[in-house]
């Protein structure tokens, strides 16, 4: 699977990389030949076009490096910093085509339009777009997000032609020049474009919440094992494309075997490997007392814990008879503000409902599983 998405992904960008040199001769030369500043920017962002194509095949190259001592996780996160070097192209290319387009509104220049040109332009439009979409829709296929950043970067190349040939039809029927106009306005679109994908690209690589679908189909998965009584505190990881690693906590019956909880683990690993594509790098547990002693102490505890603002769910309830301890984690929203002093708001009003236990009480993050 992850040798035939290397094929796809070198082919279609190796598809980009000819048709944009070609486009950028002819351009170049048109553009020359007509005088027109709009035509030759047209031809540079063709260019910046197949060196996108170029970091997209390099950094798919190395995301396919085998894990090492330095990395051993493998390298596939480096498809996100192909993807931040596109992200970035792409702003150079708005913001520069700006900076011209202004330019030339203040000092204009005369063009010199001809059939060829018209055609050229027109044909470029065509090859551009069918280009773009066909690389956008294989990048979000195959889940590569330079390549689907090149197909974005395409589309807008073809705005630019587009806005170039109604320029040129305008001047044609008119006499009035306003390429320099739209081609700052699309420069202005073109610039955004580039910054919300370099955005969203960080957002992945920082770490951000994983995609609630795959969580619930991972809980989901979880919960049909036998023995299993509750699935807590799903963390998912981005190693990059198509490799996601995930650690998760497990209730089950205090008085399943060592031998039990190990065959289930086993399963747990191999179930949401085969349903979901996702590796389970670590299966916690959580014994679950069955007593009714334990259900009652449970529901007086989740009852005094329901009056605290931004508490999600209790999970890992243990009860320590021993040195009269109840040990349990709470689910909390990001919107707490200090851990430290929520934590010791509910432990001490839960001492004064129930003043025979101690509580030690853990805090875990909302990860939005």
């Amino acid at each position: 699977m992850e040798e035939k998405r290397h094929r796809i992904i070198i082919s279609t960008s190796i598809i980009g990389i000819l048709t944009n040199l070609a486009l950028a001769i002819f351009k170049a030369i048109v553009g020359v030949l007509a005088n027109s500043i709009a035509i030759l920017l047209d031809a540079i962002n063709n260019f910046s076009d197949m060196v996108s194509s170029i970091v997209t095949i390099a950094g798919t190259h190395v995301a396919r490096l085998s894990p090492d001592r330095e990395h051993p996780m493998g390298h596939g996160r480096s498809e996100y910093l192909s993807a931040v070097m596109v992200a970035i192209i792409i702003i150079y290319i708005g913001f520069t085509a700006l900076i011209e387009s202004v330019r030339k509104i203040i000092s204009p220049e005369v063009p010199n339009y001809s059939t060829l040109t018209i055609f050229v332009v027109a044909v470029a439009v065509v090859v551009k777009v069918v280009l773009g979409l066909y690389v956008y829709r294989v990048g979000r296929k195959v889940d590569s997000d330079s390549l689907a950043g090149s197909g974005k970067d395409a589309l807008f190349d073809a705005m630019i032609s587009l806005t170039t040939l109604i320029a040129a039809i305008v001047f044609i029927c008119t006499g009035f020049s306003v390429e320099a106009y739209l081609a700052a306005v699309i420069s202005v679109f073109i610039t955004y474009s580039g910054y919300r994908m370099l955005r969203g690209t960080f957002s992945v690589i920082i770490g951000e919440r994983a995609d609630p679908r795959l969580s619930r189909k991972i809980r989901t998965e979880i919960e049909k094992v036998d023995g299993v009584k509750g699935v807590y505190d799903l963390a998912i990881h981005d190693y990059g494309p198509n490799r996601l690693f995930a650690s998760i906590n497990v209730e089950f019956p205090e008085k399943m075997t060592a031998s039990q909880i190990d065959d289930a683990s086993r399963a747990i690993r191999h179930l949401i490997y085969r349903k979901c594509g996702v590796i389970i790098s670590s299966v916690g547990i959580y014994a679950v007392d069955g007593s009714e002693k334990a259900a009652k102490l449970r529901r007086e505890i989740e009852k005094g814990i329901s009056k605290f603002e931004y508490v999600g769910q209790m999970h890992g309830f243990h009860i320590d008879e021993a040195n009269k301890k109840i040990s349990f984690g709470l689910v909390v929203s990001a919107d707490v503000e200090d851990s430290d002093a929520y934590r010791c708001a509910v432990r001490e009003s839960l001492m004064k409902d129930i003043p025979d236990y101690d509580f030690a009480i853990t805090l875990d993050p909302d990860f939005g599983n």
